[in-house]
């Protein structure tokens, strides 16, 4: 029995998808649930398995397009499993061989050069100079190698400094992936009213409360005190104050969200992720740091879902990992604002009157105008850096042990 394999829908609004990897050859036996090849839709990257064993025929190119629906692959369920074990071909008596007597070659006589090399006769030289043309630029046609009137005349300017270097190029397709990333981005900027406001914070509190609780933190939960943490608990108690900055646009309407589903993006292998963090209004310190690690490994191993990326309320986005010193993120539509992090720098600034030391971080919050005024946005920032510059207080309820669950 001869079974079709038709692609399955990865998910609502998804149309077709692209073949990125055959991880199984035509003609090879494939057993049920096996994986048999990655195809990569408009957000994430999926494993597909063969639906019963048999021979497998593919019916696709890596590369194409498919539509969701549409025959990928045949399985020949009636097709018996290789039994491995045929006997080896006997090996044939190896015979002498004898070769013919090769013809003597004579190498073809190389003309010699002389001083006369590359040195221009007296009218070649006048028009090389005319020309701004170097004469060690031209290889000359006269005896000797002598660079003759014609070889002047005929001579093109270099474009550029000859370096010897490698000037190859490779053009390769985009992944469907990274194409519906680079489509989204351009619609964020022609169809959002985006601005950017930027402030600074002081990550003093935080580095002096990582320093305490860090070594206690992962000996206890097995995870990281990170930023991130500290971040997301900023940014939902922010939403919270500033619900507007929490809203979308739908045609004429607005939507408003009592929940905080906050989109971290993450650098996967086949590009920007974005998986979202459902509720963080109520995860705990704990809570955030255990989430983000599990879906940062599920991108990473591209395992992630459609329904792990899809129905965030807020981004945020760490540049900073990268050396980043200030950015302006781009909006994630349908989303109104994404928060940029950036690298702590040591930087000289003003406390009690004194200039100090301390280690500072710029963030960036790009939001859509549309629906967001100028004092949410700024005031949502503010905010944002009360809470990180006093995270005992704003974020912890004044007991740092309670709130890390030490």
């Amino acid at each position: 029995m001869i079974l079709e394999m038709k692609v399955p829908s990865p998910g609502e609004s998804i149309k077709e998808v692209e073949i990125a990897t055959w991880l199984v050859k035509d003609g090879d036996y494939v057993e049920k649930d096996q994986a048999i090849a990655e195809v990569d839709s408009d957000k994430a990257t999926l494993e597909l398995p063969a639906e019963a064993s048999g021979i497998i025929t593919l019916k696709a190119e890596e590369g194409d397009a498919v539509a969701v629906g549409a025959v990928v692959c045949l399985i020949d369920t009636s097709a018996a499993k290789p039994s491995g074990d045929a006997p080896a071909p006997a090996k044939e008596e190896a015979k002498p061989v004898v070769e013919a007597p090769k013809a003597e070659v004579k190498a073809a006589p190389v003309a010699e050069k002389t001083y006369a090399a590359q040195t221009p006769s007296p009218a070649a030289k006048k028009i090389l100079e005319e020309k701004n043309i170097q004469p060690t630029e031209i290889v000359g046609t006269g005896k000797g190698g002598r660079i003759t009137k014609d070889d002047a005349v005929n001579a093109v300017p270099s474009m550029g400094t000859p370096t010897g270097g490698s000037r190859g190029s490779e053009r390769t397709k985009l992944s469907m992936l990274r194409r519906k990333v680079a489509e989204r981005l351009v619609s964020a900027k022609n169809e959002t009213a985006m601005l950017t406001t930027f402030n600074e914070v002081d990550m003093t509190a935080i580095y002096a409360l990582r320093a305490e609780y860090k070594d206690a933190f992962k000996e206890k939960h097995g995870l990281g005190l990170g930023f991130m943490s500290f971040f997301t608990k900023a940014v939902t108690r922010a939403l919270q104050l500033f619900p507007d900055v929490n809203s979308m646009i739908d045609g004429q309407e607005k939507i408003s969200y009592d929940f905080c589903d906050i989109s971290v993006a993450v650098s996967g292998p086949k590009g920007l992720m974005v998986p979202v963090m459902r509720n963080a209004e109520t995860l705990s310190f704990r809570g955030v740091e255990a989430e983000i690690k599990r879906l940062a490994i599920r991108a990473r191993d591209g395992q992630i879902t459609v329904d792990e990326m899809t129905g965030g309320t807020f981004t945020i986005s760490n540049g900073g990992v990268f050396g980043s010193m200030l950015s302006t993120p781009i909006i994630n539509p349908p989303q109104s604002g994404i928060l940029g992090m950036h690298n702590v720098v040591d930087r000289a600034i003003v406390k009690n009157g004194q200039i100090v030391i301390a280690p500072v971080m710029y963030v960036a919050l790009s939001y859509d105008h549309r629906i967001i005024d100028g004092r949410e946005s700024v005031g949502f920032l503010v905010a944002v850096k009360e809470a990180l510059e006093n995270p005992t207080e704003h974020l912890m309820g004044g007991n740092a042990k309670k709130a890390l669950e030490l």
